[in-house]
């Protein structure tokens, strides 16, 4: 995907989330983030703009701690603050030249391919949670932009040593989207981060399979298991649900 379609989606999930919020109202529990308001949300999801604009804008080394979430603001500023860092990090990286060097924490075709492609998926996922404290119908993912999202999920952050997905025996995950040109087998093991290879080659222990906006959702535990059809051995599945969580 090119990095100028990253910003499109950043662009628009990011407008989404806030006509969420506010329908929603500050004080709203999200159901997807426990122990959340929509205002937590709103504030968590603005402070990593924040960060991921002051990082690309200044061409930072890193690793860059991330920014502390803040108190403020509340009430009747918060949308306006969430909107003006949501387009300044939005102008940010429209304007940053493919050239641009700064810190990634993961593999990329280049920095600002990273940030803009890590910030689309980090505000439309909390999209969804601004409208699950809505209540309603979800807005619709292309199902292209979905999938790429579970391929930063799998191949990205699961590979890194922190990913705590392991099974007692080596196993196989199969992800396989029912309305995207792509396929993922991930090689669960139990004493080394998964290894997922971009395929859907050989025998299975477990497959996902579905529509790749709910995959996408459910992989990031936003929507239940029985979002997918699983074929094969369910308790893998579970086990997934039970370790993936990304903090």
């Amino acid at each position: 995907m090119r990095t100028v379609s990253y910003i499109d989606y950043l662009q628009r999930e990011g407008e989404l989330l806030a006509a969420a919020a506010d329908k929603a109202g500050e004080l709203t529990p999200v159901p997807t983030c426990p122990g959340w308001t929509t205002g937590d949300l709103v504030r968590h999801t603005s402070t990593f703009h924040r960060w991921a604009a002051r990082i690309v804008a200044e061409r930072l080394p890193g690793p860059v701690p991330e920014d502390p979430m803040p108190d403020e603001p509340t009430g009747a500023g918060l949308l306006p603050w969430f909107r003006d860092g949501h387009g300044h990090l939005v102008r940010t990286l429209r304007t940053a030249g493919p050239e641009t060097d700064c810190w990634a924490f993961m593999p990329a075709a280049s920095p600002l391919t990273f940030w803009a492609r890590r910030q689309a998926h980090e505000t439309a996922v909390h999209r969804v949670d601004a409208e699950s404290a809505r209540g309603g119908e979800l807005t619709p993912l292309d199902p292209d932009f979905a999938a790429d999202g579970i391929d930063e999920l799998l191949t990205g952050f699961h590979a890194r040593p922190k990913s705590r997905v392991r099974a007692q025996r080596p196993r196989i995950l199969r992800v396989r989207p029912s309305d995207a040109a792509a396929a993922w087998t991930v090689r669960l093991s139990p004493d080394a981060p998964p290894r997922t290879e971009r395929s859907a080659d050989g025998q299975a222990d477990c497959e996902l399979a579905g529509r790749a906006q709910d995959l996408y959702l459910m992989l990031w535990n936003r929507l239940p298991l029985t979002a997918a059809t699983i074929t094969g051995d369910a308790a893998l599945a579970a086990l997934w649900r039970e370790t993936s969580q990304i903090t």
